[in-house]
């Protein structure tokens, strides 16, 4: 009784923790779950990091603090994980798919099962950002303030219709070698940068470029993968290849899109970027085995399965987060520094580093309201409706 007076909260979450280990199936990799919520994560961080809402006589425009601070390159090798979210959808997906044929299910059940979920919780965005920009028109918010936001918030997006064409084309993707999509890139690269080709030809890397970790994905889950030698070769190859295409062909050091800047590694993506995702893959499947050994304990793998559950919750949100926090900022009357300035100097980051909290639990407040559309309904195919099973024993 003494121990439940000092710390009131340890025996009711280590009951939360103790059902959602509970509610985890057996074979579930728990591994690959840890690095889709790194991800995840790490998509989020970036964004709140490299991304600021400057207040400039009444208009409100973005900017990065890329653009200033050159030196905060690093930041984007280590929070741009775009890679690590294609690797683990075609793993997930292949077996996925794999499983759905073994039980009889037909293709367009199974993809109408992961659509589902992938885009409900799209929709309430819309619907709420849509009410929102209307509301911001009528109470006076200039145009071009207002354009910005909504850029902001759907910008993301473009990775779920791309995720969403990889998915639907998970069949190919679990027979196609990742060489013959990066061989496209190469060439289309070349086509832009050395043969004078035209500019639009960049556009078929978006589904080229993201299709070589998807596709390495998939060959992972027919066990194609196996080894460290594999996951060793993937990062230092892809580490130094892309050192060597960011000093000697000239491509952008940042693997995110810089305003202003001449080229762009991700808009669309660029031989440098996705050579550097193969290095990302690496490390990911070099972590695989001591985050499977980590993650046995209950209380390492439910923080784990939560952000899990709610991953399109979390992606979806963020950006909203962000701006939340810093409309509310503008009450003050005048602008903070690291919420409403321009991001020049260290102290910008250090104001920024001080505000990611306040990003957090308006995040959190995010979640609670909208993490619901994002459950599996019931009829839905087995892989699927897994995870909502283990959310519903942590309701309890």
């Amino acid at each position: 009784m003494r121990d439940l007076l000092q710390h009131p909260f340890r025996h009711p979450l280590r009951r939360i923790v103790q059902r959602v280990d509970a509610a985890t199936p057996p074979g579930r990799d728990r591994a690959v779950d840890a690095l889709r919520a790194l991800a995840i994560c790490g998509v989020v961080l970036g964004h709140w990091l490299v991304t600021a809402l400057v207040a400039d006589s009444g208009t409100v425009r973005t900017t990065s603090p890329l653009r200033h601070l050159p030196q905060l390159t690093p930041i984007s090798w280590l929070l741009q994980a775009l890679a690590v979210f294609f690797l683990v959808g075609g793993q997930v997906a292949a077996r996925s798919h794999a499983s759905a044929r073994a039980r009889g299910t037909r293709y367009g059940r199974w993809l109408g099962a992961r659509m589902g979920r992938l885009f409900r919780p799209v929709a309430v965005v819309l619907v709420v950002w849509s009410v929102a920009v209307v509301a911001m028109l009528a109470a006076g918010a200039g145009l071009e303030s207002v354009r910005a936001l909504v850029k902001l918030v759907l910008s993301p997006m473009w990775f779920l219709l791309v995720f969403a064409a990889l998915t639907a084309a998970t069949p190919l993707a679990a027979r196609l070698h990742p060489v013959w999509p990066l061989a496209t890139v190469a060439l289309v690269d070349l086509a832009r940068f050395w043969w004078g080709g035209p500019a639009w030809l960049g556009w078929i890397n978006v589904a080229a470029g993201w299709l070589v970790p998807y596709c390495l994905g998939a060959a992972w889950a027919r066990g194609s993968l196996r080894g460290r030698a594999t996951g060793w070769g993937l990062l230092l190859g892809g580490g130094a290849a892309t050192s060597a295409l960011v000093a000697g062909a000239g491509y952008p050091a940042a693997m995110v899109g810089v305003p202003g800047a001449a080229v762009s590694n991700l808009d669309p993506p660029t031989l440098a970027v996705v050579i550097f995702g193969l290095a990302q893959c690496g490390a990911a499947l070099l972590l695989t085995g001591p985050l499977r050994r980590v993650l046995q304990r209950p209380a390492a793998w439910a923080p784990v399965a939560l952000v899990n559950l709610s991953a399109m919750t979390i992606f979806l949100w963020h950006q909203s987060a962000m701006i939340v926090v810093t409309a509310i900022g503008m009450l003050a009357g005048t602008p903070l520094p690291g919420l409403h300035t321009v991001p020049d100097g260290s102290g910008w980051v250090l104001a920024r580093l001080a505000w990611l909290p306040a990003f957090a639990l308006a995040l959190l407040v995010c979640w609670a309201a909208f993490r619901t559309h994002e459950q599996r309904r019931p009829g839905c195919v087995e892989h699927e409706r897994r995870p909502a099973r283990t959310l519903e024993v942590w309701r309890v």
